[in-house]
């Protein structure tokens, strides 16, 4: 009896979120299901009058696609364009500081989720890592994990 429950406590860790700084790669997997996660993105964007709301499945796909987090790209969003509320060139995340131009918001997402996956600078990095790179001032982490709990946690009954 006692080595059923011991087994059933490991498999209840084993099933609990990871820490929000754990590598990208064991991230993405923890958001349960892709409509969950299409709803929660669209509640969370709506909420705050957001028009990136129309994005959510954009999100979930390029974070899927990317093996990202599925919050840290509305994140972001939230953060440099008030979740696409200001923004130009297509660019809602300010890459390369709003200079650099998409042919659509939707490929702004795909080649930022691709850069924040692949690119030698982000490539295997932690979320906390991630984000000094992408902006270094020291609030700027604090921001966008704060966001990113507010997108989980605001929207778990969902």
């Amino acid at each position: 009896m006692k080595r059923w429950i011991t087994k059933g406590l490991v498999l209840l860790a084993v099933s609990l979120p990871p820490a929000m700084n754990a590598p990208a790669e064991n991230l993405w997997r923890s958001a349960g299901s892709e409509d969950s996660r299409l709803q929660r993105i669209r509640s969370f964007f709506r909420k705050r009058k957001c028009p990136a709301q129309r994005y959510a499945a954009e999100f979930v796909t390029a974070a899927d696609r990317y093996r990202l987090d599925w919050r840290l790209l509305p994140s972001l969003a939230l953060i440099e364009s008030s979740g696409g509320k200001a923004f130009t060139n297509n660019n809602i995340f300010g890459w390369d500081s709003c200079r650099q131009r998409f042919s659509t918001v939707q490929a702004g997402i795909h080649t930022v989720a691709e850069r924040l996956a692949n690119s030698p600078l982000y490539q295997g990095k932690s979320i906390d890592d991630k984000l000094r790179v992408y902006n270094s001032k020291p609030h700027y982490r604090i921001a966008v994990k704060r966001v990113m709990q507010q997108l989980e946690f605001e929207t778990a009954g969902l």
